[in-house]
């Protein structure tokens, strides 16, 4: 339930702290005092579309700040979802500025409105004027009566959901056979030609890097002869490398038994003749292994294009080509088990579909069932609530088994809600036959069915005693009381009625100051609460007081025998 509202800079609002209480809570004050500020206020921090217009002038922002207590399985999921700790009081804050930037809060981590709403629609539940129309599109009308169908509903529609997924799948599945053999016999031929080309080329991973390095080789043989040519010469020739260190060892021969390090001196000297000589064999070797023959250099580059063109085709390197290979090979082996496997897959197409109608049967007799209890209890409610000659029924299409592919998760055939406020008037849809007063009481009575089952801790009524009076505005308000039994409610109201029998009373007043208009809110007790049920009843005779307090009485008197 929704425990403190703290509202800044929101349109004649400086600020306001409403402290709401269990039970039924009202809102009252002249027509443009400024109620609707604050439903407007909650919407906002309930993560609806932000508007800068609602930021009072003069001010760089506007706040809002809400606290609930929420500790529903449903609530503590979605916070877990978002990764939200959990705590005794959730609490939403939401800042505006002039800038179009804005914050979003969720006990104190930064969320979306998307985020947001994820949680906040589990928490309250807003009904207003607007929300007739969207009683009255079908698609509503059918989610509501899902609602109200509860488990069964669900169940029928979750199996339902997994037949149609295997549809799907089947679809999938079928439609690699192609729509008919013909085309499936071109894609064999296909994929016939590309596995052949991918097999006689025996691609293999790091043959073009040896490829690549032959082909260097063999571009750059010249230059690769005349280095190792030159070597040979600087090692080999007459005064060249190897005959001077032979020199140094002569002569550091002749004086190596004067001491260890002179013999050192030789060692190394003879080493390096020895690896010198080895050094101009090699190259020597080197040199006549490069033998250069044309034919052998051009198999390398007619390879090398060979694989550069298999693997553009084929995804972009050698590795992807063989991943392609195995994907053709597996699909080739697919299609070719040919029609067998073409029909046994459209037959289990056919006995899919046939359960996915009877599945839509069940899911109709399901909402059918939950229809005729809910209709039942609607028009007991609307009875009490002085329409005694309602009637209201769901109308559900029609539907065969040749529409079983054009199923969703909802099914098939849709349903229609069929109202008549009056004798011997008939059935008509919702949207053709009621007036605002009966469509605020038939929206009543069908909230009061689903307090005690949504789950929701919280109902807010934006006038919706609009064009009721007399005997049955008292009875909106007794109505009022049973569901705030299950769930808080908040109400604006503009019927003394309806806010004798609230637990809290909250009083909207407009004032002016240093030339400036505000609007203030203050819970209203005792004899200020006589005088504003008194204004609502239009006077301010010791007549009109007495009415008042006679209206709190019968309340009083109501509540205690619930």
């Amino acid at each position: 339930m929704l425990k403190r509202l703290t509202i800044r800079n929101v349109a004649l609002i400086d600020e306001a702290d409403l402290e709401f209480s269990e039970g039924l809570n009202v809102l009252t004050g002249e027509t443009g005092a400024g109620k609707s500020v604050i439903l407007d206020s909650i919407d906002f921090v309930l993560g609806a579309k932000a508007d800068k217009g609602m930021i009072r002038t003069g001010a760089d922002a506007c706040t809002v700040r809400a606290e609930f207590s929420a500790d529903t399985p449903a609530v503590l999921e979605a916070l877990e979802a978002l990764d939200i700790d959990a705590e005794e009081t959730l609490v939403i804050s939401r800042r505006l500025g002039l800038d179009g930037k804005g914050t979003l809060k969720l006990n104190g981590c930064s969320v979306t409105s998307s985020m947001l709403r994820r949680v906040t629609s589990l928490l309250v539940d807003i009904h207003g004027q607007s929300e007739h129309f969207f009683l009255l599109k079908e698609a509503n009308q059918l989610k509501l009566l899902d609602e109200v169908g509860g488990e069964r509903v669900q169940t029928c529609k979750e199996e339902l959901s997994l037949l149609l997924a295997k549809r799907k799948e089947t679809l999938s599945e079928l439609s690699r056979f192609g729509t008919d053999e013909g085309e499936r016999d071109r894609r064999l031929d296909v994929l016939t030609y590309q596995i052949d080309e991918i097999r006689r080329a025996e691609l293999k991973e790091g043959e073009e890097e040896e490829l690549l390095s032959k082909k260097r080789r063999y571009e750059s043989a010249e230059k690769i002869l005349t280095a190792f040519s030159a070597v040979r010469e600087a090692l080999e020739a007459d005064g060249g490398g190897i005959d001077a260190v032979n020199t140094a060892c002569r002569e550091t021969r002749s004086v190596s038994e004067l001491s260890e390090s002179y013999a050192e001196l030789l060692g190394r000297l003879e080493a390096a003749s020895s690896e010198l000589s080895d050094i101009a064999g090699t190259a020597e070797s080197l040199s006549d292994e490069l033998e250069i023959d044309e034919r052998e250099f051009e198999r390398v580059e007619a390879r090398l294009d060979e694989v550069r063109s298999l693997k553009k085709k084929y995804g972009g390197s050698v590795s992807a080509a063989l991943e392609f290979l195995a994907r053709a090979e597996e699909e080739y082996s697919f299609l070719s088990e040919g029609q067998a496997r073409f029909d046994a897959l459209s037959g289990e197409l056919a006995a899919l579909d046939r359960k996915i109608y009877a599945a839509c049967v069940k899911l109709k007799e399901a909402r059918a069932a939950a229809a005729n209890d809910f209709t039942s209890r609607v028009v007991k409610e609307l009875g009490s609530l002085n329409i005694p000659s309602a009637k209201f029924e769901v109308q559900f299409d029609e539907f065969s088994e040749a529409d079983a592919p054009h199923a969703t998760a909802e099914g098939l055939g849709g349903v229609r809600f069929l109202f008549s406020a009056n004798a011997g008037e008939p059935l008509k849809e919702l949207s053709k036959v009621a007036s605002g007063g009966e469509m605020s009481r038939f929206m009543l009575a069908v909230k009061a069915q689903l307090s005690a089952a949504g789950g929701i801790g919280t109902y807010l009524f934006d006038e919706i005693d609009a064009g009721i009076g007399g005997k049955t505005a008292r009875v909106v308000a007794e109505k009022f009381v049973k569901i705030s039994r299950d769930v808080q409610l908040i109400a604006v109201t503009h019927l003394a009625q309806i806010a004798a029998f609230a637990d809290c009373e909250f009083l909207i007043e407009k004032r002016e100051a240093e030339g400036r208009t505000f609007t203030e809110i203050h819970e209203v007790k005792g004899e200020a609460r006589i005088r504003e049920l008194s204004r609502l009843i239009g006077g301010k005779s010791e007549h009109v007081s007495a009415h008042a307090r006679e209206l709190l009485e019968e309340a009083a008197t109501y509540k205690n025998s619930l």
